[in-house]
């Protein structure tokens, strides 16, 4: 992960949203760039976490970067549903926003499937398709 983000951000890392935390957060903050913004909106490695939950080892980086992380509870905005609601499917319609889906087959590999979640081992939206 640190390699494809030095190739795809060569100054730094100036926006990112976090729903994963542990060491894919702990990695993207040791590679912010100057005033960037880190949104913190879920932490799936940790919620399975035996042991003490482990925050973010690098946040000295906010302060060497002049960087700012907050949280980010969509239900905050619940109010602003409908307007998202129509920015979305605008964005969809004109091909701004696009999403990825990572399709597995058949209601048999369910167990499997939902570990992949656990375990980032899909890429984009996991579907698993049924007939």
């Amino acid at each position: 992960m640190r390699a494809g983000l030095a190739r795809h951000c060569p100054k730094g890392v100036d926006i990112y949203f976090d729903n994963v935390g542990g060491e894919i957060l702990d990695t993207v903050l040791t590679m912010l760039a100057r005033r960037a913004r880190v949104i913190i909106c879920g932490a799936i490695s940790q919620y399975n976490n035996l042991e003490k939950l482990k925050g973010p080892s690098n946040y000295m980086s906010l302060l060497v970067n002049n960087a700012r992380m907050e949280g980010f509870v969509v239900f905050h905005f619940a109010a602003r549903y409908g307007e998202g609601m129509q920015a979305l499917a605008g964005w969809a319609l004109s091909g701004k926003l696009k999403a990825r889906e990572d399709v597995v087959e058949g209601l048999e590999t369910f167990p499997e499937t939902l570990q992949k979640l656990f375990k980032g081992e899909n890429f984009g939206k996991l579907v698993l398709k049924v007939e």
